[in-house]
């Protein structure tokens, strides 16, 4: 029976993401870049090509700088530095660069731009592929979190710095250079206040309660951005450090998180073996006290190693991504130990390419569910060696390949 026309284009799509190792750069690496070139394009479109002009009359002290171009100025310098937090599939880097590309649509919808339709169609366009890539960004780094901080501070900085600098009139005494314009947002955005330039007018005092309001927010939240990923790995290592009780040698390592690999876990134990759950984050509900268990990327050799698959008995690679159960096995084999591996298979298209890895053990529980239930329904025989032969397919000694290599009609 031939697939149905969405199914054969998923597939034919899927095996182009393997082919290409869509999985080390894709998404992320694509809209960071998107992320950077709609920045550079805002800016450009602003400031054109006399942003070095107007660089050396404010260096100058002049005004060359009008207050309306302060935001596309700190939107699109803000996008730059978040696409490099995109690279690291940081979740605070897409919260901000989603942020940033709303903010930028708002203001190409209510402000005068050069080339408005094109650059508002360009910032819609890049929400709609962030929020449909949001499942990708689940990582947590420190890296990225830094930028944060850093793009956060900086762009305050420039706000309170132009802001005081254009009403300087409004202060006593008045503002009329950069570096004084620079002093006194720094004192206000600490809340120190020496006192010694005092706003005059409703506009700068409002605007010097911005100034404290917003200080307080970037730096508190800064501070939590930075310090959130240290505590969160130092938490991880404390409960990881539960599964130390259990000594990791001649035992069993299941990776993954799928029913597969759950029921696989509970009915290791319900026999007697220690078994150590390996999967890359933490579910929502937790794992159970009593199941021994490490978080980590499952193809890194250091977390494999602190989950003890070179001195397990047998590592089950039952991810639910094909290509990444593959990868476990090499990395397994990697490690030079004496543990089986036994490779978990979802489609059957993909078992030629699992076989292709030798591991020990070829297990596709999925594919030969298919099969029985059309064995049934059309009254052939099911023997228990049938069964077997199709459920588990075993590498022998001085085999590079497997006895039954056919896929499933």
């Amino acid at each position: 029976m031939l697939p149905s026309p969405n199914t054969f284009l998923r597939q034919r799509i899927q095996r182009l993401h393997q082919r290409i190792g869509g999985r080390h750069w894709f998404p992320h690496v694509p809209l960071a870049i998107l992320l950077g070139l709609g920045g550079f394009w805002l800016l450009q479109s602003d400031l054109g090509r006399h942003w070095r002009i107007i660089l050396d009359q404010l260096l100058a002290g002049g005004h060359a700088l009008s207050p309306s171009l302060l935001p596309p100025l700190l939107i699109g310098v803000g996008m730059l530095i978040m696409a490099l937090g995109l690279l690291f599939r940081s979740r605070l880097a897409w919260t901000m660069a989603l942020l940033l590309a709303a903010t930028a649509a708002v203001s190409l919808m209510f402000g005068r731009h050069a080339h408005a339709h094109l650059l508002l169609g360009y910032f819609v366009l890049m929400l709609a592929l962030l929020l449909f890539a949001w499942r990708r960004f689940d990582r947590t780094s420190v890296t990225a979190s830094t930028l944060f901080a850093l793009t956060s501070v900086v762009m305050l900085m420039v706000y309170a710095t132009f802001g005081t600098f254009y009403l300087g009139a409004d202060f006593k005494p008045q503002v009329t250079d950069l570096v004084t314009a620079f002093y006194y947002a720094l004192v206000t955005m600490s809340t120190v206040g020496y006192g010694d330039i005092v706003p005059q007018t409703p506009e700068a005092k409002l605007f010097a309660v911005s100034i404290i309001v917003l200080g307080v927010a970037v730096f508190a939240t800064s501070l939590t951005a930075v310090i959130a990923p240290l505590v969160t790995r130092s938490l991880q290592r404390i409960v990881n450090r539960k599964g130390h009780r259990m000594q990791r040698e001649n035992h069993f390592v299941v990776i993954g998180n799928t029913p597969l690999a759950i029921n696989t876990l509970h009915e290791l134990r319900r026999r007697g073996h220690p078994v150590t759950l390996l999967m890359r984050v933490e579910p929502e509900s937790g794992v159970p006290d009593e199941v021994d268990n490490v978080i980590g990327d499952p193809g890194d050799a250091d977390v494999l190693r602190r989950a003890g698959a070179d001195k397990a008995q047998a590592v089950l690679a039952m991810l639910p991504d094909d290509s990444e159960n593959a990868f476990v096995v090499l990395a397994v084999r990697a490690l030079a130990g004496t543990a089986r591996t036994v490779g978990a298979v979802n489609d059957a298209h993909h078992l030629s390419r699992m076989q292709l890895v030798q591991p020990d053990v070829v297990i596709a529980p999925q594919i030969l569910g298919g099969e029985l239930a059309a064995m049934f329904l059309t009254g052939e025989k099911i023997t228990a060696d049938f069964v077997m032969n199709r459920m588990f397919q075993q590498r022998t000694a001085g085999q590079t390949g497997t006895a039954d290599t056919q896929s499933p009609t």
